[in-house]
């Protein structure tokens, strides 16, 4: 009887997910009408929201999405990641493959796998278009109105999003965004398979469906958007166990992930999203529990360094952080941590040292790199810091601190059409775009400026042009 039960339940399932397969692709945007609302709402962003966009955190956040990317298969869209600095418990992907986490939502959960769930769920909504089917053609003047409507569903209410939803249009729009029973089920299978492919195990989708649930029976007042537009968590938590006790004996020879790098960036986020107090408790807590392995009591630790930097108490900051290296003394990146807290500090001859060092023996840590840039500007080697930012700007084209840099150094060497440039691509980056004209009209109107910046500057006012439209 039990085999004969696995045996309709996997038919079940084949038969939903061949169904599902067969579903044509969203047609209420056309791809171009998809990519253009994806650029104007790149560039708008850090208006709407408090983004963490350090390059530690983006890079890990970024690495993990590319992994469920190349076994996802050939995209109609680059995919771009942001963390939203709010306790929210919340997550969506905007259409054109802009895939939003809130710190909220990170702190809830407890390994990689989870994170990686979500990351694959999201990256199947954007692939099969669902949001894009959503919006109708006949209600919309242009891409605006509609990244409005989703930075407003984003939001999930409050005075934030009253203030986004200016119009009656961009309402409508709000109210008609959320997924279905079946492009959940549809994006839910797409994780799971793909999960499987990355060698992952799929209980961490379980493990965090089961969160999902719980989170909407004490929250059942004030639900959070991400329960509102990702609905039936008990639903799909049936199904996502009915695979997985198919798959029972494939998933046990999976290796045990230690998760060392997920909560050294679920820490990072919540030493800098969190309420100080709160966490502190919290996290000495962990650390006293008797219960918790000793790596988990470890990388409590290390958030609580990470909180002690935040509100400025360097001394016991580093000694923490001393400790966890003393435990871990392989884990190379709290070399790269040490090194940004000695920054923070003001310690920068001590600073410049660590950093240094991180970055040669890691050339593709962008965290390193920019703060040694930090670190040589700093102590005035202006030259290096400049060399530095530029490889951090190629490698995050848009990470919009690192052209502020430029700007400054550039201002400092009295280059001012390079100046010019990396102020303007600084504002656009952070939704100022009257700003950015400004700047990059300085540079048209420069008879000094080069040929070449000033077809960089005329391409990017081209773009600004395009990002106003209506």
């Amino acid at each position: 009887m039990k085999r004969l039960f696995s045996k309709c339940i996997s038919i079940a399932l084949i038969t939903l997910f061949l169904q599902l397969s067969c579903i044509q692709a969203a047609s209420g945007l056309s791809i171009s009408e998809e990519r253009k609302v994806g650029e104007k709402l790149l560039y708008t962003v850090r208006t709407a929201f408090p983004l963490l966009d350090d390059p530690d955190l983006v890079q890990y956040l970024s690495s993990l999405g590319q992994e469920v990317l190349e076994v996802a298969g050939l995209q109609y869209f680059d995919y771009h990641f942001f963390i939203i600095k709010d306790d929210e418990f919340n997550a969506f992907a905007a259409p054109s493959g802009l895939v939003f986490f809130y710190s909220g939502l990170i702190g809830s959960m407890k390994s990689e796998d989870e994170l990686v769930s979500v990351l694959a769920h999201e990256i199947g909504h954007v692939a099969k278009r669902h949001l894009a089917g959503q919006v109708e053609k006949g209600k919309i003047i242009g891409a605006a109105s509609i990244a409005v409507a989703l930075a407003a569903l984003a939001l999930g209410g409050g005075e934030a999003t009253q203030a986004l939803l200016t119009g009656s249009m961009a309402v409508s729009q709000s109210a008609n965004l959320h997924y279905s029973r079946k492009h959940e089920e549809e994006a839910d299978l797409m994780a799971y398979g793909w999960m499987k492919k990355m060698q992952r195990n799929p209980e961490g989708q379980k493990t965090m469906l089961d969160t999902m649930r719980r989170v909407s029976r004490y929250r059942s007042d004030k639900l959070p958007q991400y329960l509102l537009t990702h609905p039936n968590p008990e639903a799909r938590l049936d199904y996502v166990q009915a695979l997985l006790k198919i798959d029972e004996a494939v998933l046990q020879s999976l290796t045990e992930n230690d998760n060392f790098e997920f909560l050294r960036f679920k820490y990072r986020i919540l030493a800098e999203s969190a309420e100080s107090d709160v966490l502190r408790e919290n996290l000495i807590a962990i650390m006293g529990d008797k219960t918790v392995s000793v790596h988990e009591k470890t990388m409590a630790k290390y958030g609580l360094s990470q909180l002690e930097r935040r509100v400025n108490n360097f001394t016991k900051s580093l000694d923490l952080l001393d400790e966890v290296i003393a435990t871990l003394p392989d884990k190379q990146i709290f070399q790269s941590d040490r090194g940004v807290l000695l920054y923070t500090a003001g310690n920068y001859i001590d600073a410049r040292a660590v950093l240094e060092k991180a970055c040669n023996v890691n050339g593709k840590d962008m965290y390193s790199a920019f703060y040694l840039g930090k670190t040589y500007q700093a102590l005035g080697e202006m030259n290096k810091a400049q060399t530095l930012f530029s490889t951090v700007s190629y490698a995050l084209p848009e990470y919009s601190k690192v052209y502020f840099e430029l700007g400054k150094i550039a201002t400092f060497k009295k280059q001012t059409s390079v100046a010019s440039l990396n102020l303007g691509k600084y504002y656009l980056y952070e939704g100022k775009l009257k700003l950015a004209k400004f700047s990059l009209r300085n540079i048209v109107k420069d008879k000094i400026s080069s040929e070449q910046e000033r077809a960089d500057a005329e391409s990017l006012l081209e773009m600004i042009e395009r990002l106003e439209e209506k």
